[in-house]
């Protein structure tokens, strides 16, 4: 008795094709493109936030900006109702435009000179400290000399070390050369930044690959044009990030000028500031405290801007380096 085998049944030309739900094949892909591998259930709980992360974060958050915010409110008072007011909101006097006149015009307008050299010593001092250390952290990245490793050891060493614990040997030998009371007393001190120095270093390391440079330097170039038309661009993040350290730096600077700086002339806006603030405290001298707090916030302003200005490159220069491909 001989089988027959059954032949395959055709497929029935009239029935609709089985297609993929489109929802989930977008989801797929959503997450494909953003880089979280499609799991379910527990990517939906590394998504779900913490409670109490986020209670904390809160926390902090209100902590910061607490201070800001009666800095803000309280510039908007006359003398009088700094103290017969409630701190964290306005009085019914708002002389935010009157402090502000009165701030420039005070004692001569020296705010305004103050402000000057504030100006003076970020331009010299940060712009200085910013070029040195993007120099040097090109040439102990890219080149291989003898005492490398002593000098990152010495790097690492002077990062470790307070600016306060070098403040009055640094007075001393300026005093010895004459420069006290000067401007350069200042400025000379804050063109060192070892911290600045080392983060250029490793964002150097990273950030400019070994083949471009040796293909430009096949091409003819030299070591100032590769440098400055195909490294620098590279480090530029890293470049911004130094720069906004050491301004801050700088800017609110006051140990130094204070033991530095005897001319009124020179202080910057720290030191000013806190001479207005001594003055208001000593019994029988006029009491400015409404303008302290409104120097305050026109201190404040100009690195809120430049930070809104250059965030984009700061926070690429932080995370350089963080992810490997």
């Amino acid at each position: 008795m001989t089988t027959t085998p059954l032949a395959p049944t055709p497929p029935d030309r009239g029935a609709a094709p089985v297609r993929p739900d489109p929802r989930l094949r977008s989801s797929r892909s959503g997450a494909r493109r953003g880089g979280v591998p499609v799991t379910g259930a527990p990517a939906e709980r590394r998504a779900r936030r913490s409670p109490l992360l986020t209670a904390l974060t809160g926390i902090v958050l209100v902590y910061s900006l607490v201070p800001l915010l009666w800095l803000v409110i309280n510039a908007t008072k006359t003398q009088g109702d700094l103290f017969t007011s409630f701190g964290l909101w306005f009085s019914d006097d708002f002389s935010l435009w009157s402090n502000l006149t009165e701030t420039f015009t005070y004692d001569d307008g020296i705010f305004l000179r103050w402000l000057l050299n504030t100006l003076l010593y970020v331009v010299l001092g940060a712009g200085g400290a910013t070029a040195l250390a993007v120099l040097g952290g090109y040439a102990l990245a890219r080149f291989d000399f003898p005492g490398k490793k002593a000098v990152f050891a010495v790097v690492i060493g002077a990062v470790a070390v307070p600016g306060t614990a070098l403040a009055v040997p640094t007075f001393l030998m300026f005093s010895q050369m004459g420069l006290t009371n000067t401007p350069w007393a200042v400025i000379i001190p804050s063109l060192i930044s070892p911290f600045g120095l080392y983060l250029m270093w490793t964002f150097a390391t990273d950030a400019i690959p070994t083949e471009l440079m040796e293909a430009a330097r096949v091409d003819g170039a030299s070591e100032f044009r590769v440098f400055w038309q195909i490294c620098l661009p590279l480090l530029m993040p890293g470049v911004v990030t130094v720069l906004l350290f050491t301004m801050v730096a700088t800017w609110n600077n006051y140990f130094l000028p204070l033991i530095m700086l005897k001319d009124p002339d020179w202080y910057p806006l720290t030191l000013g500031l806190n001479a207005w603030n001594a003055q208001a405290s000593t019994a029988g001298s006029e009491a400015v405290f409404n303008l302290v707090i409104t120097g305050s916030v026109v201190t404040i302003l100009p690195l809120v801007a430049v930070f809104l200005l250059l965030q984009r490159y700061w926070q690429s220069g932080l995370a350089a380096g963080s992810v490997k491909e």
